[in-house]
Formats: structure tokens, C-alpha cells, sequence
């Protein structure tokens, strides 16, 4: 190995922040950041053991380099690494966006940077400013604010700013805006299906808005754009990054979204993938959860050889690296001592967000039946329900497909002579759900229908008892459902009927003035 190998090696390990399996720092990263390595990426696996454990993990990586990018992907909501096990404390954008209070989403992002600087964890791949202007988009839904322009840049701009405030860098993403596209990028590429004229219009509002508030990190996404992309992703094209650099005017850091994703890794590889990203003018590489080591000592070996073989410039490697050393400058300066949040703010937030539909029953013995709803691959399989506040003889959990038939008349045997509460998630991207829903209202009008995603389908007045929309599946949002409906003190039945004479009486019984008959379902979707 030559010095000059060597030289690049660094600027190389300067631009990589590759992830790694357990709890524990392995050596091989502890020794690549001694020698220069950016920081590493991580995943729910790797906080599993808990925050105490967590907190000695970032300690030790300290240890090895004092201003060492530690990052994840903590949106609150649905998306969640640190709290994936319990759910969230925190409502997600949709919520947040329901409520339309740019200071409270400024207060919900400010806790959640509170609570990641306390764990050592210092750039959050967040806030996702994608405009839902598809509803049957697989990937955003509850992570978007809503389908306006202007309410996602109000709030893109105030979770900026919140998460900033705590002393953690925001990361924007996904440029130039992935909520027109109806395939998924982490498994092929995703096309938006207007043109730029539309997407510049309709999607970088939000983008812009972020800039403008400082936004340190802008990710760009696995997607098409015609007129501006080409072939390539926007995570690969350079012109995607050009109109990032001079239309929006920004200059920080230009991370990767993950470049194991099938969108880029399936055509290119994850070192040619890499290669290219640099080449395009991104500045930090997030190569994903399943990259082992010898994974990224080929990423580090491919940039290394492009630069000697003439496909990279030096010096667009080295422009990278001072942009990456600018941003951990950055975060060295702004980290502050804490520990962690208080004062329930997620719980709040999601509160407020609820959306009450027609007259909550009083409460028979309640079994709540949860339908099994379709994978989100951003928010894999996190915890969500309401399981937590009831006890295993009230709740069923049940698989719309293949046959929603079957497993609605499960679903009506298991609530005979009690009180059901249907729960569904995101029903207007699923056929099997929706028929389920139906069959079930068809035999118990007087079912109460919990959406726990976003509630664009909902069955007409008159077929169900009441219908609540949360905005989101976080345990925030479960837990203020979970108030709402009387599940809570289902162990005391004293204070439940205190709670459902409350309701009665049109009292909220979460101390927020009165709940009218029917609140409606928020139109801003």
C-alpha cells in the first residue's frame, strides 16, 4: 500500500458512515475512527439492549474520536430506531401536521433532539418533508405532514429548528420529494410521475423552507424526476444535486439514503453506487443496516480506485471530506449536556391530534381486534396497538388476506356479547382490509373503528358507533386512543365509568374542554 493509498484511504473513511451488528462497538470500527472514519449509522438491533447500554455505546465511540458523527433515523411516529420495541413517545408528522400548531411541532422536535443528545446520538436522518400528493404511497404516508406545500414547509421548517435547537443536526430528505411515487425505493427505483415544472412547484417548497431555517443535512431520494434526473436517481444524478446547491442555495452536507436499497445497489452495487453518489456531489454515505465489514472496506477500496483510475476527482472526494469535518465541527460546538426530555409532550401532541367521528358507547367488556396491516419497509415491524393497555383475553390480532371473510367472522365471534373496537391501519391502501371492515359494520353497527394510519377511507355515516382517527400507530398515539376509549383503566372499573360519564356529559376526559359529537376527520390530507 502506498502513502498515496493511504491519504485517500482517509478521505475516503472521512465522507463513510457505515453501520455494524450488536450492541456493542466491534474493534473494527472502534480502530476505523481512530484512523479517521466519519461515524457510523444506527439501527434498532443496535439500541436494543436498552438506553443505559446504548448511552456506553456512544460513550465508547466518543472515546475512540470525540466528534464522531453518531446517526439515525428517528422521525417520530411510525419510523422509529430508538424507541422500535415500545413505540414511539412521540406523535409522527401526520399527527403533528392534523393539529397544525408550527410551535408545538417545533416542541415535539425539540424533545425528541433532547432525548437523542442525551444517548450520544448527534445527526438525525429526519425530518421527512415529502408532500403526500399520492395516498397510496407505500413508503411516506404518516411520515409526511400532509399533501400542501405550504403546511409541510411550516412544519418541515419548525422540526428543523427544533431538532437543531437540542444541539442535533436535521437531515431533510427526501430531495426533490417522494410523495408522488407509487413504488418503494427500498426496493426498486421510485418514478415521480410529473415533471419538474410540477415537482418544483408542488415539492421543494418544503426543501426550501428547510434551507432556510438552517438545515445542516438534505438527503436526496432513490427517485426519477423527469427533465431533471435522467436515468439516474436523484441520489445519483447530479443535476438533482446542482438544483439543491443553486436554486435552494444550500451548502451543508449531502447524505446518501441508504445505498443498499435495491434502487441504486441492484443496478451499480453498493461500491459502484458509492462511486457515483460522490461523483453526483453527495458528501456523506450511509450505506445501510446490512452492510457488514467487509462491505464497507469495499465502498472505502472503490472510491479509493475511481480517484486513481480518474473516474473521481481528488478533489471532489476532498470537498466532501471538509464539508463532513465542517458539520462535525459543528455538532462539537453545539453539544450540550442533558438528559433527555420531560414533561410529556409527545403524549400531548398526540392527543390533540385525535379525530372523533359520531358517540363513543359506554364500554361492554371491550375486546379490540387489530388487523395486521401492510409492511411500511422505513418503519419495518415496530411495536404498534394497543396492547399495552389491555389485557391478552381483550385482544385479537387478526390477517385481513388472503381471505378478509374468514377473519371478519374471527373478529365478530371473538367480540360476542361485548363491546367491539376494530382497529385498522392505513385501510385505504388495503382491498382485503377494507372488505373486512365492511363485513364486520355489515353484522355490528355499533363497532367503534380505530384508524391508526391516515384516514382516507372511512365507511358512511350510520355503519359504525363512532370512528377515531389518530394519525399515526406511535405508542403516543395508541396511548392518547387508548384514553380516549376507556382502555386505559379497563383494571378499574370505578374510574371508567367516572371517565364514560364524563364523555357523556360532552367533558373531555384528557382535560382539553369538550369533544363535539362528531369532530370530523381533518380535511388537510
Amino acid at each position: 500500500m502506498s502513502a498515496g493509498d493511504t491519504a485517500l484511504e482517509r478521505l475516503a473513511d472521512a465522507i463513510l458512515i457505515p453501520p455494524f451488528a450488536g450492541t456493542v462497538a466491534p474493534r473494527w470500527v472502534l480502530d476505523a475512527l481512530w484512523r479517521g472514519l466519519a461515524g457510523v449509522t444506527l439501527f434498532a438491533p443496535n439500541m436494543a439492549a436498552g438506553p443505559d447500554a446504548l448511552t456506553a455505546l456512544t460513550r465508547t465511540l466518543r472515546g475512540a474520536a470525540p466528534d464522531v458523527l453518531v446517526a439515525t433515523d428517528e422521525e417520530g411516529g411510525d419510523v422509529t430506531r430508538v424507541w422500535y420495541d415500545s413505540g414511539s413517545p412521540y406523535p409522527g408528522n401526520a399527527a403533528l401536521g392534523a393539529v397544525d400548531d408550527v410551535a408545538l411541532t417545533q416542541r415535539v422536535h425539540a424533545a425528541i433532539g433532547a432525548d437523542l443528545a442525551a444517548l450520544g446520538i448527534n445527526l438525525d436522518l429526519a425530518p421527512c418533508l415529502d408532500v403526500l400528493a399520492a395516498p397510496e404511497n407505500p413508503v411516506v404516508g404518516t411520515r409526511s405532514f400532509g399533501a400542501s406545500p405550504e403546511l409541510v414547509a411550516r412544519h418541515g421548517a419548525a422540526a428543523v429548528r427544533g431538532l437543531q435547537s437540542a444541539g442535533i443536526a436535521a437531515c431533510a430528505k427526501h430531495f426533490p420529494g417522494h410523495g408522488a411515487t407509487l413504488l418503494d425505493s427500498h426496493a426498486e427505483v421510485a418514478v415521480v410521475p410529473d415533471g419538474l415544472a410540477v415537482v418544483t412547484g408542488r415539492d421543494l417548497p418544503p426543501f426550501r423552507a428547510a434551507v432556510a431555517a438552517g438545515v445542516r443535512a438534505v438527503m436526496p431520494g432513490h427517485l426519477r424526476v423527469a427533465g431533471l434526473t435522467g436515468s439516474l436517481p436523484a441520489s445519483l444524478s447530479a443535476a438533482a444535486v446542482a438544483l439543491l446547491r443553486s436554486s435552494l442555495g444550500f451548502d451543508g452536507v449531502v447524505v446518501t439514503d441508504a445505498l443498499e436499497m435495491r434502487a441504486v445497489a441492484d443496478a451499480f452495487g453498493i461500491p459502484g453506487a458509492a462511486v457515483r453518489a460522490v461523483a453526483a456531489g453527495n458528501d456523506l454515505l450511509c450505506l445501510g443496516r446490512d452492510v457488514p465489514e467487509d462491505g464497507y472496506l469495499a465502498v472505502r477500496a472503490a472510491l479509493v480506485h475511481a480517484v486513481g483510475a480518474g473516474e473521481l476527482p481528488e478533489s471532489r472526494l476532498a470537498q466532501a471530506a471538509e464539508r463532513v469535518a465542517g458539520l462535525r465541527a459543528w455538532l462539537a460546538a453545539a453539544r450540550r449536556p442533558g438528559t433527555g426530555s420531560v414533561g410529556g409532550i409527545g403524549l400531548a401532541a398526540a392527543r390533540r391530534a385525535l379525530r372523533l367521528t359520531g358517540v363513543l358507547p359506554e364500554p361492554r367488556d371491550p375486546v379490540v381486534v387489530e388487523v395486521e396491516p401492510l409492511v411500511n419497509m422505513a418503519a419495518g415491524e415496530a411495536r404498534w396497538g394497543l396492547d399495552a393497555w389491555l389485557p391478552a383475553s381483550s385482544l385479537r390480532r387478526v390477517a385481513a388476506a388472503p381471505d378478509p371473510g374468514a377473519a371478519a367472522s374471527r373478529a365478530l365471534k371473538a367480540a360476542t356479547g361485548r363491546s367491539l373496537i376494530l382497529v385498522v391501519r392505513d385501510a385505504h391502501r388495503s382491498p382485503a382490509t377494507r372488505s373486512l371492515v365492511t363485513a364486520v359494520l355489515a353484522e355490528r353497527p355499533d363497532t367503534i373503528l380505530v384508524e391508526m394510519g391516515l384516514p382516507y377511507w372511512q365507511p358512511p355515516e350510520g355503519a359504525y358507533q363512532a370512528y377515531l382517527a389518530t394519525y399515526g400507530a406511535s405508542r403516543a398515539n395508541a396511548q392518547a386512543a387508548a384514553e380516549l376509549l376507556g382502555l386505559t383503566d379497563l383494571r378499574n372499573p370505578v374510574a371508567r365509568k367516572w371517565e364514560f360519564i364524563g364523555r357523556k356529559l360532552g367533558k373531555n376526559p384528557l382535560g382539553s374542554g369538550k369533544i363535539p359529537a362528531s369532530m370530523g376527520v381533518c380535511a388537510r390530507f
